[in-house]
């Protein structure tokens, strides 16, 4: 059966397409041919599963792919992997079941033999955790206050080398004391640039769902450690990966007492979006952040990214690294 499945949401759900693609393949071998038609090819590169097929063809058949499975999310035990395979069960008959607890992004050998951006400055393969201290204007819930990003990236002066990311057209307020590559990665860069991380601290966003999906290299642990703070938003069965520190609120307000909230924003912004409808504001906002934000405290998270550094996973940057990078903070 040749299939073209669509979808034309961000790319953290594309992420979780791709584990659908994967699935679908191991669990059905040489039954299926496959193409995609997303916003974000990058993602499909060097993708084994996937076949170039003609949307004029007969034989096709085109599925606009959809996960209704979230809709059970806040009291189901399922996660967004289990989103589109559930959705293509059902819409092909089939038994898919997950084959891997990440989505399916590839690499080639060539890219994998190539420099880091961040060895392109320090000169040096210095270990590096990427950090995402902002977001889309849609969902601004997700946003940790920026002042606390701050304070963890101070805490880990000399220790930690973070490299910020974000698209240009997105709210990602500069932070001091990182190697700043904001609007400077593609989506395939940003792949490239998570491959070579130590680890990622972020919201929950893209960012999270790569630093499952993406191989680590040689030298790291076997799953990239990643410390998201998550808040009430999301429930955490959901969204949260086993090897992540996922810092969520969920169950201690009354606003998401029994699974996520699901809002969008702690105030309009007034483009006309659904998202500034009353029903999608958060009821709950303490000096512009979600409570459930408010109560996660930088030094929660200062002790969840040692945890990896106690427990022997990683190894902070030696002083000859330190010492470089430095260098590079204040030329760049």
């Amino acid at each position: 059966m040749k299939l073209i499945l669509r979808n034309y949401q961000s790319p953290g759900d594309i992420v979780m397409l791709t584990a659908a693609v994967r699935d679908l393949h191991l669990c059905y071998p040489g039954q299926f041919q496959t193409d995609v038609r997303t916003p974000c090819p990058d993602l499909w590169e060097n993708n084994p599963f996937i076949t170039r097929l003609w949307e004029g063809d007969p034989e096709v058949r085109i599925i606009d792919c959809h996960y209704p499975l979230i809709n059970r999310s806040n009291n189901g035990s399922y996660h967004f992997i289990h989103g589109f395979i559930s959705f293509l069960n059902e819409e092909l008959g089939l038994r898919i079941r997950p084959s891997a607890f990440h989505g399916d992004i590839h690499l080639s050998p060539k890219e994998k033999s190539w420099l880091s951006q961040v060895e392109e400055f320090t000169k040096e393969d210095t270990p590096f955790w990427i950090i995402v201290a902002g977001g889309k204007l849609d969902y601004t819930v997700k946003w940790w206050d920026v002042a606390r990003f701050q304070h963890v990236v101070d805490w880990f002066q000399g220790r930690i080398l973070f490299v910020q990311v974000g698209e240009g057209h997105h709210h990602h307020p500069a932070l001091d004391g990182v190697l700043d590559l904001r609007g400077q990665t593609s989506l395939r860069q940003l792949i490239r640039l998570v491959y070579h991380a130590q680890g990622v601290f972020c919201p929950v966003t893209l960012a999270m769902h790569l630093a499952a999906a993406i191989e680590t290299k040689g030298g790291f642990p076997k799953n990239r450690p990643c410390v998201v703070v998550a808040g009430g938003r999301e429930p955490p069965q959901w969204e949260a990966y086993p090897h992540h520190q996922y810092i969520h609120t969920v169950g201690a307000l009354a606003c998401c007492d029994d699974g996520g909230c699901w809002k969008s924003r702690t105030v309009q912004l007034h483009d006309g979006s659904a998202h500034d409808l009353p029903e999608n504001l958060c009821v709950d906002v303490v000096e512009g952040l979600p409570r459930c934000m408010d109560l996660i405290t930088v030094e929660e998270v200062i002790r969840r990214i040692e945890l990896y550094f106690q427990g022997g996973a990683l190894k902070y940057v030696s002083p000859s690294q330190a010492r470089r990078a430095a260098d590079v903070l204040k030329s760049a």
